[in-house]
């Protein structure tokens, strides 16, 4: 069970950190109200989340069954 739950927050968690990383760069222009866009903290905040998900997908492969 724990498994699972290390494999969709890893999941999203990559997503949503490429999502922040994008709009900190400003490569990524959506929503266009947000706040987070060209402002580079939003980069490294996602690269952060990026990072914690990956390493919650590699825990993941890792844990026996």
């Amino acid at each position: 069970m724990l498994r699972i739950i290390l494999r969709i927050f890893g999941v999203v968690a990559v997503l949503m950190g490429g999502l922040w990383m994008g709009q900190g760069t400003g490569l990524i222009l959506w929503p266009a109200s947000s706040f987070m866009l060209d402002q580079r903290e939003w980069v490294w905040k996602g690269a952060v989340l990026a990072l914690l998900g990956a390493g919650a997908l590699w825990r993941a492969s890792r844990r026996r069954r």
